[in-house]
């Protein structure tokens, strides 16, 4: 099969076009043709190597962490699914690779696609979709009348996780250029900040929640908007003790990730808020909520643009600009 694969970790090594070998099923595995996968900024990360610490792939490694397709074939012990059947997935985090004619996806991560969709929306929905989920819905527990951040609203994340925060009856803040201030709006932000203008931390106080794509400076800023109480979840980093802990950690790993989280957490106590990091996981039930929401019509996929399948390192470095407004998704099929 054809697939864009990575042989050596860094940025000045690239993805290259090249035949791999159909995975091999096991027996609670789908085996899915892929129609369309999402373009994320987890692939690039991965292509430079900034996970190799914590998820050691064996290269070649196949690039790509959402899809939606069809079912060729079942694994012996699968019961929800049979072939013929449209689906969308991201696959479990140490078995990626979208970015290919076929995937062997876990039963427990792969999920109906919505009816409503095309291939190439549903693609664009799993990462983002769960990362949403498990940061509002999971972790903050969010409730009707609180009031809840979202960085950079017009990127993947942002797009979803605005909608979903305001199905679930949230006032809604995010922070986006001037330019997409109208889709902001659109997508239910209740009042969308100018980040080349404004200071989020001098127009927002007694959040309940800040979701945080960016890392670094804004992290920090925004420990000074939250309430008494509130959260702050990041999934730019830096990695947490707990995270370490669910991934089964060495020791050594242990102990660098608590210092390089030591400052966040440190600060956030000082403001009585908590900090966790968030590194989404495959969930298929999750993706059947989700699909629910989307053909119930409370939540629509945001696509910027659709790469044909030989465009996907050209794919890769337009959502490395950072400018995509939602998803980029590559069409293989």
């Amino acid at each position: 099969m054809k697939a864009f694969v990575v042989d050596r970790y860094g940025r000045k090594n690239d993805v290259r076009a090249g035949d791999m070998p159909v995975p091999a099923l096991r027996e609670d595995d789908v085996l899915i043709q892929i129609h369309a996968a999402g373009v994320n900024p987890l692939d690039s990360k991965i292509r430079d190597g900034e996970f190799k610490l914590i998820l050691p792939y064996r290269l070649p490694l196949i690039l790509g962490n959402d899809l939606a397709g069809v079912v060729v074939r079942v694994g012996s012990r699968v019961r929800r699914f049979k072939p013929g059947d449209e689906v969308y997935a991201r696959p479990h985090k140490d078995r990626i690779g979208t970015f290919a004619e076929f995937i062997a996806v876990k039963e427990d991560g792969v999920a109906l696609k919505p009816k409503t969709l095309t291939m190439e929306e549903a693609a664009s929905i799993p990462l983002v979709g769960l990362t949403a989920w498990q940061a509002l819905v999971e972790k903050a527990q969010v409730k009707k009348g609180q009031k809840v951040l979202i960085h950079a609203g017009s990127g993947g994340v942002g797009t979803f996780a605005i909608q979903l925060a305001k199905h679930m009856g949230a006032t809604v803040a995010t922070t986006a250029s001037a330019a997409n201030a109208g889709l902001m709006k659109q997508l239910g932000a209740d009042i969308v900040i100018d980040y080349k203008k404004d200071d989020f931390a001098a127009v927002l106080k007694d959040c309940d929640l800040v979701l945080d794509t960016q890392g670094g400076k804004t992290l920090e800023r925004s420990l000074r908007v939250l309430k008494a109480g509130g959260k702050l979840i990041g999934i730019a980093g830096p990695p947490d003790p707990e995270f370490a802990k669910q991934m089964g950690a060495s020791w050594f790993l242990k102990t660098a990730v608590r210092f390089l989280s030591h400052r966040i957490r440190k600060a956030a106590r000082r403001h009585d808020v908590s900090y966790s990091f968030l590194f989404m996981r495959a969930d298929g039930d999750q993706l059947s909520q989700i699909a629910k929401l989307i053909e119930a019509g409370a939540i629509r996929p945001v696509i910027d643009r659709v790469f044909p399948f030989e465009s996907t390192r050209e794919a890769l470095v337009y959502v490395e600009t950072g400018r995509a407004k939602g998803k980029v998704v590559i069409k293989i099929r």
